[in-house]
């Protein structure tokens, strides 16, 4: 029985040792699905990264365009501001030469330029649209 017994362990002794090899391979399975998994979403994360670098990269291009302009629209505003200023010293020097220009300078507006002058407020795109289709149309001073 010696022997008997010995068979039935070393038979028991392979079948652990087979199930204990075939759970090693169900785990290795499933570290491989995980590591598969894994892959897949640092890649996702790897093309959404690149993505958001190269949307970056377009809004700091949109960002650079947009100072470049602003510097240029100062630099055509410091212009109009200038010829402004002499425009505005070239009148002086006339209506200080000329007393006719000065007289005429002196007068107030006529009705018909003061009415064009005068408006509401506005605010924003669309009150001005209706303030030009509205009421606010000068009619001719000889009617």
């Amino acid at each position: 029985m010696s022997t008997l017994r010995q068979a039935l362990y070393g038979i028991a002794l392979l079948g652990s040792i087979a199930l204990l090899i075939w759970a090693q391979s169900q785990r290795i399975e499933v570290a491989d699905k995980n590591a598969e998994l894994a892959n897949q979403a640092a890649d996702a994360a790897r093309d959404r990264a690149t993505r958001s670098e190269a949307t970056a990269n377009q809004l700091q291009a949109s960002l650079q365009e947009e100072r470049n302009a602003q510097t240029v629209l100062r630099g055509v505003q410091n212009q109009l501001r200038q010829g402004l200023a002499t425009r505005q010293r070239t009148i002086e020097d006339l209506k200080r030469e000329n007393a006719e220009l000065r007289f005429w300078a002196d007068q107030p507006l006529p009705d018909a330029a003061r009415r064009m002058r005068e408006r509401p407020a506005i605010t924003g795109a669309a009150a001005y649209r209706d303030w030009l289709s509205g009421r606010g149309a000068l009619h001719p001073v000889g009617d």
